[in-house]
């Protein structure tokens, strides 16, 4: 049974999402500020997490920091009763799979948390190379020339379609479908951060060019 923490400070709120995900067959941590919930983390070992930004004590956001740095195969998804784009923004930075404004349908959090799952815990093989660079997807680990960088799982996945699709142009609409689940413009802004984090650590490798192509889309070319 798979295990969901669900951080959110409103008790009722609360209450019923944990009801509604128990009864659609997850195992649910329910914290009610963001110490609580780190504690849990630890404790429980939840397979992905459900923050809510505006907690108290600790908030969504500085939470989800300190998970990217001590298990950044973890994914996470943001509840908020804000809508602002920085906000937006920030939160996809931060490496969130999804990004959810109250109110919303429990029957929505559902359908996210399930394509969530089925894309990160998918048996996929373990080592991809491409010219001098090896990606070891399930320890997110990537060996170029230069040496070694610690992926997230998001990078990783990223990644993972750019090689198996080497030198074949993928447009943006492709690419936020098969990673992210959906084409959306705050998805989109945040797989430009992501682009950008790869280009920076596939460079030591020359034989290999991951450009942006105006327009189209993005390509991960073998130089040979």
């Amino acid at each position: 049974m798979m295990k969901i923490l669900l951080a959110e400070d409103d008790i009722d709120f609360g209450n019923i999402l944990s009801q509604y995900v128990s009864l659609s067959g997850f195992e649910v941590i329910l914290a009610r500020n963001g110490n609580e919930a780190w504690e849990m983390f630890h404790k429980e070992k939840p397979d992905i997490c459900v923050l809510d930004v505006m907690m108290p004590e600790m908030d969504g956001f500085t939470f989800a920091e300190k998970l990217r740095a001590e298990e950044p195969g973890i994914p996470f998804i943001f509840l908020t009763a804000k809508s602002l784009r920085e906000d937006m923004i920030k939160g996809l930075k931060l490496g969130a799979d999804d990004y959810i404004t109250k109110p919303f349908d429990p029957e929505m959090l559902m359908l996210r948390l399930n394509n969530i799952l089925r894309r990160v815990y998918a048996v996929v093989e373990d080592e991809y190379t491409i010219s001098h660079t090896t990606m070891k997807y399930n320890s997110l680990e990537l060996i170029t020339p230069s040496g070694k960088e610690r992926l997230t799982l998001r990078e990783a996945q990223l990644l993972r379609h750019l090689i198996i699709n080497r030198n074949k142009t993928l447009t943006r609409e492709q690419i936020l479908t098969e990673i992210w689940g959906q084409d959306d413009y705050f998805l989109g802004r945040s797989m430009d951060v992501f682009i950008s984090r790869l280009r920076k650590y596939l460079s030591p490798d020359h034989g290999i060019a991951l450009r942006t192509l105006r327009g189209m889309g993005f390509i991960l070319e073998e130089i040979r």
